[in-house]
């Protein structure tokens, strides 16, 4: 079974549809009995140096640590798959690592004219070349860091190895997105070619599905485009009772009940398009940095338009620059930079903040919304000012370009002041409650800022290129 999306935490779930529990699909796996897990990383990712959204770290690092936890929920990994080879030479030093810290790691490599060439694919060239993995349980989970894996190749492969062995083996895909029986212009799914933006996907009317049942569904393109040719495939590899057989259209190969799970369509509109233009901002940080395209911002443009929502549907962002505007107007800021940030609690209460000689802005506002959710009064200190100051002296002994205190450092003093002060004990009681709520920051978080943030499951989002001076 071929699991899309993020096995362990699914952020982006958890983000357009409130409500559900981002760890929902391990809960799931944790409760079968008698399976077995497959990872996937393409080559192409490790090469690329390609960025997990959710959790600011490359699909590398993402997969290590992946794989442990997995491994920690009590889970067998049969193999590390790295899919799409094509001498990378990352690649190849990715598979090093993995076989050095003990993991069984197996290459797949690309298959020229993949999966439109049958007859490569079912010749000596193609699946028969690719390294079968050893499984013994009658469910296998396939599962990888993220869109774009090589999961189903991975399936196909072992479905081509499993029929030469004499097993009857079958294939069907856990998918939560694009949900099959919502609009096709639902904004939950088009909040799904926001998420493959740079992959290019965009979602459409299932008309293998149209066409047996008579019933609209959506799928996405890669599934409907090579649906025959899949179908083909398929049935090259199994026997003619195998159940695949009775796929007629890609929607059949899905389980997904996600739909049945929505109970206020209006939240949930909401909450899809506020993660449209997250992406944007997010694609939009990733092409300043030089890791993103532009044709990828020149399509989430189309979809921000499909969707009717822009950078003024998101208060955040007015509030964010207004604090690096009081910053400056103020003279507030630190040697000469004025940034702005702003946080929007669940009650709809939007706080905002800036840097100053003491905090970063990132740190200032989650000072002022931990306070808010505590109800300790804005105007109590949390640290003391020798706690500050002495942090200050280390990082620059440390030889660090800047003083004021990153969101790391300020949780961990918050941390220390809680042991002896009352009003820090109560906003570290309620940091929990920071986990999903939405930050705009004017700028691109540091290190020790976007590790804080990430650590804290906040929804960041900034303008990338704006520092006032």
């Amino acid at each position: 079974m071929e699991f899309g999306g993020k096995i362990l935490y699914d952020g982006h779930a958890s983000r357009v549809l409130p409500g559900y529990q981002a760890d929902a699909k391990i809960q799931l796996i944790s409760k079968l009995k008698d399976l077995e897990v497959i990872y996937c990383i393409s080559a192409k990712d490790i090469q690329k140096g390609r960025v997990r959204y959710d959790s600011g770290l490359t699909y590398d690092l993402q997969t290590l640590n992946e794989i442990n936890e997995i491994k920690e929920k009590g889970l067998k990994i049969m193999g590390i798959v790295i899919t799409r080879y094509e001498r990378e030479n990352l690649a190849l030093k990715f598979k090093r690592k993995l076989q050095h810290l003990g993991h069984t790691v197996y290459v797949h490599t690309e298959i020229k004219g993949y999966p439109n060439n049958i007859k490569k694919i079912l010749s000596k060239g193609g699946f028969a070349k690719q390294p079968f993995i050893k499984t013994y349980s009658p469910l296998i989970i396939v599962t990888g860091a993220g869109g774009g894996s090589g999961k189903m190749a991975v399936c196909l492969s072992q479905l081509f190895h499993e029929q030469k062995k004499g097993v009857n083996a079958g294939y069907a895909k856990f998918e939560t997105f694009p949900i099959w029986n919502l609009p096709l212009n639902h904004p939950v799914n088009t909040a799904y070619e926001a998420a493959t933006a740079d992959l290019g996907d965009y979602n459409m009317i299932d008309p293998f599905h149209l066409k047996k049942y008579k019933t609209k569904s959506v799928n996405y393109n890669r599934d409907v485009e090579n649906f025959v040719i899949l179908k083909r495939i398929m049935k090259a590899v199994t026997k003619k009772d195998n159940y695949v057989n009775n796929y007629f259209s890609p929607t059949d190969m899905g389980v997904n009940m996600a739909k049945v799970g929505i109970l206020d369509d209006k939240i949930v509109r909401k909450s899809a398009k506020e993660e449209i233009i997250r992406r944007y901002f997010r694609y939009k940080q990733e092409y300043t940095l030089g890791i993103e395209t532009k044709r990828t911002i020149d399509y989430m443009g189309q979809i921000m338009a499909k969707s009717k929502v822009s950078e003024a549907n998101y208060p955040l962002v007015k509030e964010a620059r207004k604090g690096a505007l009081e910053a400056r107007a103020r003279k507030e800021g630190h040697k000469g930079v004025y940034c702005g940030a702003a946080v929007e609690l669940r009650d709809g209460t939007i706080v905002r903040a800036h840097n100053s000689r003491w905090f970063h802005a990132e740190s200032a506002v989650i000072i002022k919304a931990l306070k808010k959710l505590s109800k300790v009064h804005k105007s109590k200190r949390l640290l003391h000012q020798d706690m500050i100051t002495q942090m200050q002296l280390l990082k620059q002994k440390l030889g660090e370009e800047g003083a004021s205190l990153n969101v790391e450092e300020t949780m961990v003093l918050i941390g220390i002041s809680a042991l002896t002060d009352r009003n820090a004990k109560m906003v570290l009681d309620h940091v929990d409650k920071l986990r999903g709520l939405n930050m705009h920051l004017t700028h691109i978080p540091k290190n020790g800022d976007e590790a804080g943030i990430k650590k804290l499951r906040l929804n960041v989002t900034t303008d990338s290129e704006m520092k006032l001076q």
